[in-house]
């Protein structure tokens, strides 16, 4: 299993428009953050968490061929509102591609993007998602993925585990009962907005305080602001790194 970071950025994305701070204006390229998205490869099959306001830069900076599913962790606009370019890989392939999410994720997407699951014939649309709402673990290309219920503010979200590592974007509380589906991991993603607190997402501390718990081999902090310069990942502690646009994992 291979593991990309898409976008490792917050909904604003790195730099900001309009802001002239030193991380905005940053030579470092590990500091340009586009919107938090993630990719999985297995063997040829390739699983895309969210559908980031980014995606069509990302696939092209990736070279992505293809993609075989989606995983949706929520419906806020930054993580589904690139949904529309999953067209130019439908025009390749013409294959409906199979979309999973929360029940209440599916029926707020499918709302809103009607004609991305149901087409719209008289225009020219073809369905592009086969939605399927999941509430327990499933199996995806040999990959057992287990959804993992997280709290973004007072809003639900939805971490996945895939196997040994886990994906936990925009999440400010994680219930026992979901922490007790995260032991073993060998990699952990968790949302640390920044160093200040957010009523909506872990900051650095709070993460560092999950990452404690627990105990990943490796973990990578994601959905970063302008706050966090990427030099300063030596403040980290020992496995812990801060993630960046393209960072790779072999598991």
């Amino acid at each position: 299993m291979k593991i990309t970071i898409l976008g490792s950025g917050t909904s604003t994305g790195v730099p900001m428009v309009g802001c002239r701070c030193q991380v905005c204006g940053s030579t470092d390229p590990r500091d340009k953050r586009t919107r938090a998205s993630l990719l999985v490869e297995l063997g040829e099959q390739r699983i895309l968490v969210d559908t980031s306001t980014d995606l069509r830069r990302q696939a092209l900076r990736e070279a992505i061929p293809h993609v075989d599913a989606v995983l949706l962790t929520h419906t806020h606009a930054d993580h589904i509102h690139g949904i529309d370019d999953l067209r130019g890989f439908h025009f390749i392939h013409r294959r409906v591609i199979p979309c999973y999410g929360s029940p209440e994720t599916i029926d707020k997407i499918t709302a809103s993007f009607g004609y991305i699951f149901e087409g719209v014939h008289s225009e020219g649309y073809s369905p592009l998602l086969e939605p399927f709402p999941v509430v327990a673990p499933f199996e995806l290309f040999g990959c057992r993925i287990v959804p993992t219920p997280m709290m973004h503010g007072a809003h639900p979200a939805t971490g996945y585990r895939f196997d040994n590592a886990a994906y936990l974007t925009d999440c400010s509380s994680i219930p026992e009962a979901s922490l007790s589906l995260l032991q073993g991991l060998d990699l952990l993603i968790i949302d640390a907005l920044r160093y200040s607190p957010h009523p909506n997402h872990f900051n650095i501390e709070g993460a560092l305080q999950v990452v404690a718990a627990l105990a990943p081999r490796r973990c990578w902090l994601t959905h970063l602001t302008h706050e966090v310069r990427q030099s300063d990942e030596a403040r980290l502690p020992r496995g812990v790194e801060f993630a960046y646009d393209g960072l790779t994992a072999e598991l």
